[in-house]
């Protein structure tokens, strides 16, 4: 059941909808239609009643007075934030008319619909809206900015987002947090290793700085930023060299081992070690542990393919289980995600065959360009379920693209968020626990259903209502653009494509709230690889021109290459990229500004001291942060934590730092491989 009732509130089961791989089973307790708690669901299989702060908060955020309540249209400049209420019925018309001209004199394709995953649920990000896009034949979104290069490298290897199930982590031996902080940002990962610690398991983390899962393992081994490559060929180097390495596995379930064992000899500790900063007797006694552990597990996180060279990185990495047959083990191998035992049918769901002719696609980490480059141009831009103006790459070029005047802007969202500010219409978002959808993890099992826990807020609507408005207005016709959320939901799960879906149904759903898909060991077993096994060299990459065995490629150069400090501005405990960094408690909770992280010696070459206000800038922008100084990154790299709302009277935008050229694969962000320059700020007190 999904209610719960006592003498004095109802409890309702629901989602946390963020974008996040632990996905938790949530109680809402409510009290005269509002919620007023929320907390963890101890019946929940995977997450069992463990919530981080983000979700714990979330009532503070369903009923922040800021919060959007009508429409609005915009009565200033655009920048301001100056709106005035309007109806529904005068915004909606108000876009139609706009569409409907745009779409006579310069075609579908001045048209860019901008979204990704604010939140999860699958209605939501990818349903109606995608049907309308479709139907009306605007330009296709490329929603990379995320997991793609690292995704795509993973799908070379393994031939999709198979992983471990996270459940068998607890049998473990050996657990290796590789460019995750996953204390921040995968909880219930943290929850299984401690499990896993408590029967002898020894937990390493490789990382550039020392968050909070650094400390917390038992080895932390700092990396320079975009070397991890190569320590994972120096790791191979040696299991092949000291014969640690499973042959029987790699004959029957590999190709491309033999060729991955003469290539890897070049990549000798020595030289591993000149790279990556990583004493060669530490890349030693890493790789015999590795070696000599099962089962060993590696949890690949989404920082290192925030790279130029992210793909072949993740790609590189998932290599290792095969080498010492983890994957036979119960609790051995990796996870860089586990999406692809859950998806659903897509086709169903987005309805692509409503697009009567191909359209040209617009990379989102090149949002800036598509905005004040393309040819011919961008002349309207609806946005939802996303904050481009802060979260997107080289964000001085963005805000610059959303200030023109003949860009017609819409943003659908929950608050005034720094993109909406620019826009011409803002519409009033429904929160997830206010819709009906349907939740799968990329980490665990378990698709879920949120059934509407309370009534909208104000007039905010769905993204799916919104959808039908609109389709209605512009007239189209076809049945699909008037479906239901519970036919999307029906339609989404009748996927025989994919047997792991096989009896989980919208009714049963409804009965038990989560249900855990049919996934079994990968091994002994095919892959979806063209081989059918591991492909420790891929053909296809090769056909792709891209090297066919894990191979390690410095950083690109550009304008800034000659800036002392590679620049990494990684995720905070307390926000999901911008979210919650506008709420004062989650600022609170995060120290109440940001920070730049940058190793004692930097910092005093410099005359920089812990507490002081510095400027970070390069070709591209600045912004300004506060120095704390120590041991936790190594020298040469500075770290900055968080998305931070823009503050009055200084710059805390860290994207107008990032560069927006594109990784190795899948046309993924580089977040993580600009350089910056660091200096005092003389004014500060």
């Amino acid at each position: 059941m999904n209610s719960i009732e006592d003498k004095t509130r109802e409890i309702v089961r629901g989602v946390c909808s963020l974008d996040c791989p632990d996905q938790c089973g949530l109680l809402l307790h409510k009290e005269a239609g509002r919620i007023v708690k929320v907390e963890g669901d101890p019946s929940h299989p995977m997450t069992q009643g463990a919530i981080c702060n983000k979700v714990r908060h979330m009532a503070e955020r369903l009923y922040d007075p800021a919060r959007l309540r009508y429409p609005m249209k915009r009565t200033g400049k655009k920048g301001d934030g100056a709106f005035e209420r309007i109806s529904w019925e005068e915004a909606i018309e108000t876009v139609v008319s706009k569409w409907k001209t745009l779409i006579a004199t310069e075609g579908a394709e001045s048209i860019l619909p901008y979204s990704f995953y604010g939140n999860m649920g699958r209605i939501g990000a990818e349903g109606m809206d995608r049907r309308f896009f479709h139907r009306m034949g605007a330009s296709r979104l490329e929603q990379t900015i995320c997991e793609a290069a690292g995704t795509e490298g993973y799908r070379y290897t393994m031939g999709g987002s198979y992983g471990t199930s996270p459940e068998d982590t607890v049998h473990a031996k050996l657990i290796v947090m590789w460019g995750i902080n996953a204390v921040s940002t995968n909880l219930h990962q943290i929850v299984l290793a401690e499990k896993a610690r408590k029967n002898g398991a020894r937990i390493v983390a490789i990382d550039v700085h020392r968050n909070r899962t650094a400390k917390w393992a038992d080895w932390f081994i700092p990396v320079r930023p975009g070397t991890d490559a190569a320590l994972a060929l120096g790791l191979m180097h040696i299991l092949f060299e000291e014969g640690l390495t499973d042959e029987t596995f790699l004959q029957t379930y590999t190709v491309g081992h033999e060729k991955l064992r003469q290539h890897v000899k070049s990549y000798d500790p020595e030289f591993v070690s000149s790279v990556t900063g990583v004493p060669v007797e530490d890349i030693y006694e890493l790789a015999r542990l590795y070696g000599r552990t099962t089962p060993s597990f590696i949890r690949i996180g989404n920082g290192i393919q925030h790279h130029d060279n992210g793909g072949m990185c993740v790609r590189t990495i998932a290599c290792l289980p095969a080498l010492t047959g983890q994957w036979m083990h119960r609790g051995g191998g990796a996870i860089k995600g586990n999406g692809s035992y859950l998806e659903f049918n897509k086709a169903a769901l987005q309805r692509p065959q409503l697009r009567k002719q191909p359209a040209r696609s617009v990379n989102m980490n090149l949002l800036g360009n598509a905005l004040l480059e393309l040819d011919p141009p961008i002349r309207s831009l609806y946005v939802y379920n996303s904050n481009p103006a802060v979260v997107a790459p080289h964000a001085g070029k963005v805000r610059q693209g959303l200030m023109r005047e003949d860009l017609f802007t819409v943003v659908h969202d929950l608050f005034l968020t720094e993109t909406a500010r620019y826009a011409d219409l803002v519409l009033p978002a429904m929160s997830s626990f206010e819709n009906h959808d349907i939740y799968r993890s990329y980490w665990h099992h378990y698709v879920q259903i949120q059934q509407p826990a309370i009534e909208p807020y104000g007039e905010s609507k769905s993204n799916p209502d919104v959808f039908r408005l609109l389709a209605q207005g512009m007239g189209f016709e076809e049945e699909a653009l008037r479906d239901s959320d519970e036919d999307m939901i029906r339609q989404a799960l009748n996927n025989p494509a994919n047997p792991n879906l096989e009896g989980i149904t919208y009714e049963r759903l409804l009965e038990e709230q989560y249900v855990r898909a049919d996934v079994r060991p990968l091994f002994p077993g095919k892959l979806p690889t063209p081989s059918g096994k591991i492909e420790l060299y891929s053909r296809a990459m090769e056909l792709k021109g891209l090297p066919p065995l894990p191979t390690y490629t410095p950083l690109l150069t550009d304008e800034d290459e000659e800036l002392p400090f590679q620049f990494i501005p990684a995720p905070n405990h307390n926000y999901l990229n911008s979210t919650f960094s506008h709420n004062a408690k989650h600022v609170r909770l995060e120290g109440g500004e940001p920070k730049l992280y940058m190793h004692a010696e930097d910092a005093e070459s410099l005359g920089i001291r812990s507490g002081e206000r510095v400027r970070v800038w390069n070709s591209r922008g600045s912004c300004e942060l506060t120095a704390s100084v120590g041991d936790d990154v190594v020298p040469g790299t500075v770290v900055s934590q968080g998305l931070w709302a823009d503050a009055e009277g200084s710059s805390r935008l860290v994207n107008a730092l990032t560069p927006d050229r594109l990784a190795d694969m899948g046309g993924g962000a580089v977040f993580f491989s600009g350089r910056v320059q660091v200096e005092k700020l003389e004014s500060a007190s």
